[in-house]
């Protein structure tokens, strides 16, 4: 199914929904608009295979792009709106853009990438002019409101989150069938197991340039619900929203918990969430504890899903199973799930390696990154592939995450990973943010250092860390508790909650 189909029978129902203005795009406008678009595209040279960008912040029209590409064979590439004019520079060039749509919010980064992106040959700007672009609006009016003769089905080309890097971009074939036959595979495996339908409202928080915002609102439009979207997440806001537009579905990332949990109990109790139905989370581990609070707060409602940008596989899990074995992010759903030895020989049940998903072909390529890609697939089984991340499996093949392998921080020849740290402290109210990190030690090799955002009201100083080292010191193991605590305004965090860790440990291996 497709968009489409419901503007001929709820024309009038909205598609989108912006959470903090009640502004809406129906399904007639979607589908309208995004024909216009596809031939805008089209009259411009864009033909299927080809890519076109997507910069702006959360927006009615990002979905008129994404079905423009959908219905038009093309890659569509949604760029991080916070990033500076190179390395939006650096993904425009990589992904061969032909197209970029921009929001007038980002009309000084849109135009200081112009001269240094001449590949891309048409440029377009809503919600106001920006120089070196066209008007979005007039063009569309301008062109022809039927459908192509030919619809072959576009998918996106995202660029992940850079949490070890550089960002890298994430391509994989083309589904080869029209987009009226459908074709997407995380709707046939998240739509049965999450009960989407056209009575589904689902609430989106997060920025639509994240693959699972993006995908997932996607994923409702082909069944005919509504997509609530927030300009920015807001705990207050957040909860506002599910009262207001009666929502039934969601999707969340840990840290949005934390945040909604640390509101105050008048807060967090004024609103009426009866309508909620599937709260599911994703994006970064959640720690137990900040889950566990969730569950007792919403009821058994919670859903996790582990996945990647890359699709390489998927597990999953609903809160009952939770219970029963906490801190497990599920069974596989798509894909066999292998956990590898440094060696590259899989794993028994309960002991730690990295982790591997099994397809029936390797899944994806990392776009101009061929050595990136084979360093993603397992030595001996090429159609084995991982994202860096370790863990183990249990014996009923449910798997716990331990940390990114890239995260591991080897202290006198000890394994330590910073996730279990960070899960240990991130409840403490005196913390509002918080990340561990290996730096250089002459005797050690790496000593375990925690970075702590304070909470409002909370002073950092001697006082504050003596205190939060006792606090871990009761919960973990004496060796993993950190020799030291520093204290920043802020950590480099995506907005779905991923720590950059590198730019993090940049910070210290500068002062060596």
């Amino acid at each position: 199914m497709y968009p489409g189909k419901f503007a001929a029978t709820t024309p009038d129902k909205p598609a989108v929904v912006m959470s903090d203005t009640g502004a809406a795009l129906t399904y007639a406008e979607l589908e309208e608009r995004s024909v216009r678009l596809s031939r805008v595209l089209w009259d411009a040279g864009l033909r299927p295979g080809d890519d076109v960008a997507l910069l702006a912040e959360n927006s009615l029209h990002t979905y008129e792009v994404f079905w423009a590409a959908m219905r038009s064979g093309l890659y569509l590439t949604a760029i991080n709106n916070h990033l500076h004019p190179d390395e939006i520079t650096y993904i425009l060039d990589d992904c061969g853009a032909k197209a970029l749509v921009v929001s007038a919010a980002m009309g000084e980064v849109a135009t200081a990438v112009v001269d240094a992106t001449p590949g891309v040959g048409l440029r377009l700007a809503f919600g106001g002019q920006v120089a070196g672009h066209g008007d979005y609006a007039a063009a569309l009016a301008a062109a022809s409101a039927e459908p192509l003769p030919e619809q072959p089905r576009g998918r996106d080309m995202l660029y992940s989150s850079g949490t070890t890097g550089r960002p890298k971009g994430v391509k994989a074939p083309l589904p080869g069938v029209p987009v009226t036959d459908g074709g997407d595979l995380l709707l046939g495996l998240f739509g049965p197991l999450y009960g989407f339908a056209d009575d589904t409202v689902y609430l989106s928080p997060a920025p639509l340039y994240h693959a699972a915002p993006l995908r997932f609102g996607g994923m409702i439009h082909q069944v005919g619900g509504t997509v609530v979207v927030m300009p920015r997440f807001d705990p207050g806001a957040a909860l506002a929203a599910v009262e207001r537009y009666r929502v039934t579905h969601s999707q969340w990332v840990p840290t949005m918990f934390v945040r909604m949990l640390k509101l105050p109990e008048g807060v967090r109790s004024a609103y009426d969430l009866s309508s909620h139905r599937v709260a599911v989370h994703a994006a970064a581990p959640c720690p137990v504890e900040v889950k566990r609070q969730m569950i007792d707060w919403w009821g058994p409602i919670l859903e996790e899903y582990y996945a990647a940008t890359e699709s390489i596989g998927l597990t999953v899990i609903d809160s009952s199973t939770w219970l029963a074995k906490p801190g497990s992010v599920g069974r596989a759903l798509l894909g066999v799930l292998h956990v590898c030895g440094d060696d590259g020989q899989e794993l028994p049940a309960g002991e730690v390696g990295l982790v591997h998903f099994e397809r029936d072909v390797f899944p994806f390529a990392y776009h101009n990154d061929p050595e990136r890609t084979a360093a993603a697939a397992h030595p001996e089984h090429p159609t084995w592939a991982t994202t860096g991340d370790v863990g183990y499996v249990d014996e009923d093949g449910y798997l716990f995450l331990t940390d990114r392998q890239s995260f591991m921080i080897i202290s006198g020849g000890v394994n330590i990973y910073p996730q279990e740290i960070e899960n240990a402290l991130t409840l403490h109210p005196a913390v509002l943010d918080l990340a561990v990190i290996g730096v250089p030690d002459p005797e050690m090799g790496e000593q375990v250092k925690a970075v702590v955002q304070p909470a409002p009201g909370a002073v950092p100083g001697p006082e504050l860390e003596a205190e939060l080292l006792e606090f871990l010191r009761a919960r973990i193991a004496g060796y993993k508790v950190p020799r030291s605590i520093d204290f920043s305004t802020d950590l480099p965090r995506t907005e779905t909650g991923k720590l950059q860790k590198h730019k993090l440990r940049d910070r210290y291996t500068a002062r060596v």
